[in-house]
């Protein structure tokens, strides 16, 4: 009887040792990347970021070119559209060089309607004031006449006669008077607003 006790227990005893007898379980592989694999993804951030920084200097040098571009258009802008005309001895009548100018500034203010002018008109010295002051006035009327017929409105434009007060050249010769029959162009509003496209 006593060793039908004993049998039980000892025999689960024995199954238990047996079962815990024997070579231990291999180590589990290692989870993870290895050193080679950390080394590659290491040369592919590297190479993202060298990229990345080379496209953002790439759209700055861009940008700055373009910016650049857009500055040097405006000033080319304004020196066309503050660029003198010149007549002919006591005429008043526009000259085909300077319709060219004219034409050009007309683009220039058919896209920038902010902008407000100062037509200056001038004579030489030969005449009486009174003549000069009366041909000068003529002179910035037929540019506004001109511009007018482009479609750009007249109220944009204002007009001053100096007559012969304000010599560009001093001299009593042809190539002085020359330069001194002439409109000039004074831009009186919108000067930051002008747009080179036409």
């Amino acid at each position: 009887m006593i060793h039908r006790r004993l049998v039980g227990p000892a025999l689960a005893a024995a199954l238990i040792l047996a079962a815990c007898g024997g070579d231990p379980p291999p180590p589990p592989q290692p989870v993870g990347p290895t050193a080679e694999e950390l080394e590659q993804m290491r040369q592919d951030s590297i190479r993202a970021a060298e990229e990345a920084a080379r496209l953002a200097r790439e759209a700055a040098e861009a940008a700055e070119r373009e910016r650049a571009a857009a500055e040097a258009a405006m000033r080319e802008a304004r020196a066309t559209l503050e660029e003198m005309v010149f007549f002919d001895y006591d005429e008043s009548t526009l000259r085909a060089d300077a319709e060219a100018v004219l034409r050009s500034k007309a683009g220039i203010l058919r896209a920038s309607p902010a902008v407000r002018i100062r037509i200056e008109g001038h004579a030489d010295e030969r005449g009486s004031t009174e003549y000069n002051i009366a041909l000068g006035n003529a002179r910035a009327e037929a540019v506004r006449q001109f511009f007018v017929s482009f479609g750009i409105d007249a109220g944009r434009f204002d007009m001053v006669s100096y007559g012969e007060e304000r010599p560009l050249a001093m001299g009593s010769n042809e190539s002085s008077w020359a330069r001194n029959r002439r409109a000039e162009f004074v831009l009186t509003a919108g000067a930051d607003q002008i747009n080179p496209g036409m």
